[in-house]
């Protein structure tokens, strides 16, 4: 008889139910929710961007990002953008691998550099610009998430990237710290963007709720959503 590990067993299982999308509903209120855009700047994902190849897997989801970000407008969610704006003159950086190409390029980065500027196409007047000098991840030992929790934010949805790297540690300090955390799925990119599918599948489901941009808007409007899955909160 096969023998099953009951982790990998409701691991699966979860997987397979955010994959069909039907597994939980989704309410969102505006008042306590907000919408954080993961490193949408300019040397991430615009001209010129440091890490070529995701910069050319996320383009096609940066017209989803804009439509979330203006549906939270709308519906009067606070919209907030975390970028890296460079170590201030620090030297070291860290020790993950990563580093040996995301360093050389941003070194000289200073506030208000060109490769530290939110996509003009997703700020809005009004949105946060969250900015951070170290790490990798825009919430770790960074003011982002008690400054969400000072405007009375509850639930905090993610978009942007990557998924390889910042999207998941995100995910995972959020919930940490007892954010909601839900994740627009086809308003985040990593890549290869094969990768960025499994990553969604079977590492951001084990963090967060999936939803769709569109379930969001619904959401946003007033309506329970019984298409967006994830772990309960």
């Amino acid at each position: 008889m096969l023998r099953t590990d009951p982790l990998s067993y409701g691991l699966t299982m979860l997987s397979t139910s955010t994959g069909t999308g039907r597994a939980r509903s989704l309410a969102l209120d505006p008042a306590t929710t907000a919408v954080l855009a993961i490193e949408c700047q300019q040397g991430v994902l615009g001209e010129g961007a440091f890490l070529g190849d995701l910069a050319r897997d996320a383009r096609d989801v940066i017209p989803s990002i804009a439509r979330l970000l203006d549906a939270a407008r709308a519906a009067g969610v606070l919209v907030a953008h975390a970028t890296f704006d460079g170590p201030l003159g620090a030297r070291y950086r860290g020790t993950a691998p990563l580093w040996r190409v995301a360093a050389p390029p941003t070194d000289d980065w200073r506030p208000g550099d060109p490769g530290t500027q939110v996509l003009p196409e997703l700020l809005g007047d009004g949105d946060l610009v969250l900015a951070r000098h170290h790490g990798l991840s825009p919430t770790g030992k960074t003011e982002l998430l008690p400054v969400l929790r000072g405007h009375g934010v509850r639930t905090v949805v993610l978009a942007g990237v990557s998924l390889n790297v910042a999207v998941p540690l995100t995910a995972a300090d959020a919930e940490a710290e007892g954010f909601r955390v839900v994740v627009a799925r086809d308003a985040v990119a990593g890549t290869p963007r094969e990768y960025g599918e499994l990553v969604l599948t079977h590492t951001i489901a084990m963090l967060a709720k999936l939803a769709t941009v569109a379930e969001l808007e619904q959401a946003w409007r007033g309506g329970a959503v019984a298409g967006a899955a994830g772990p309960g909160r």
